[in-house]
């Protein structure tokens, strides 16, 4: 069997994202963020404190031999490699994120696992590779046998709560959140778009995008962090206001909203920087979500408001404790 000498074009990448909050009372520091994410002892962990404090552990493979995910319910079998990566926000969003690209075309037989590893991320089918039906089928869900990535991306998130460095301890409650996605070729000469952004059920959301072919999956994968940042400290900070009554909680307990909302001020009003680390390319996919649904009207209406409810029972403890004993 002749070795290959290139890989087709992919016309397919896809992934998913796990973001969670830190099990940790104090945010980590750089040093330890890196003791964290450091995956593997033959590379360093990317350390950056501009325009925040952020880290991302170096890519590790896992090999893959298994069926697609398929919309049509065709049993395509893919060979390859999935990279995945950790990153820590501000020493307090963990993040792991599982990704692969998908060529048109692979051989007809399985070739040696030497041929994959030197592809790192690209999981090849046996034949051809029906795009639009595994797009959909990686969107929909994998079932029980096909790749699953973010089966991956879990693993590794398992991997790094049980560090030595985190007590355990976070400083509030939140819940973790899933971000799936996929990005199909688009047309000749047509630039990026974000086609579909949805919440699904069990804290599950779906990207669909369209990219030009010369656009790097792990781009691709920084976005989709990116994205799921976003929406882990949107839908975070929305529960934070939904568990507060605000007008009646002033008169039972003057402390309670203070106690409730001062988390959102500590640890995650601070984190609001869409599209800080995407590339330039990509960078304009943040326009559809600024325009409808809003993320960052909803974000700064909520900052808004907890502001003024903080303020409000700020001027309301100074009214009382000035009031004259009876």
């Amino acid at each position: 069997m002749a070795p290959r000498q290139s890989t087709p074009r992919a016309v397919l990448a896809c992934g998913e994202v796990r973001t969670t909050l830190l099990p940790a009372r104090q945010a980590l520091d750089i040093r330890s963020a890196a003791g964290l994410l450091a995956l593997r002892a033959d590379e360093r962990v990317l350390l950056s404190e501009r325009p925040g404090l952020y880290a991302r552990s170096p890519a590790t493979l896992t090999g893959v031999d298994c069926p697609l995910p398929s919309a049509n319910g065709a049993r395509i079998r893919a060979v390859g490699t999935v990279t995945a990566h950790a990153a820590l926000t501000e020493g307090r969003v963990l993040q792991t994120s599982a990704h692969c690209s998908l060529p048109a075309t692979g051989p007809d037989q399985r070739r040696p696992w030497g041929e994959y590893l030197v592809r790192p991320g690209v999981v090849e089918p046996l034949g051809k590779l029906p795009h639009e039906a595994v797009a959909r089928g990686v969107l929909d869900g994998p079932r029980r046998g096909d790749l699953d990535v973010g089966l991956i991306a879990d693993g590794l998130l398992t991997r790094l709560l049980r560090h030595p460095l985190l007590d355990q301890r976070a400083p509030f409650r939140s819940r973790p959140t899933r971000l799936r996605w996929a990005a199909l070729p688009a047309a000749p000469g047509e630039g990026p778009s974000l086609e579909r952004f949805t919440l699904a059920e069990d804290e599950l959301r779906t990207v669909r995008l369209r990219v030009p072919e010369d656009t790097a999956a792990t781009d691709l994968a920084t976005l989709c962090d990116d994205l799921a940042l976003h929406d882990w400290l949107l839908t975070t900070v929305v529960r934070m206001l939904d568990g507060v009554r605000l007008g009646a909680t002033a008169a039972e307990d003057p402390g309670a909203a203070v106690r409730a909302l001062r988390p959102a001020v500590d640890h995650l009003l601070h984190l609001w920087m869409p599209g800080a680390r995407v590339s330039r390319e990509l960078a304009p996919l943040w326009a559809p979500l600024e325009e409808r649904p809003g993320f960052t009207r909803q974000w700064q209406a909520m900052v808004q408001r907890i502001r003024d409810q903080l303020t409000l029972h700020t001027v309301q403890a100074v009214h009382r404790e000035a009031e004259p004993a009876p």
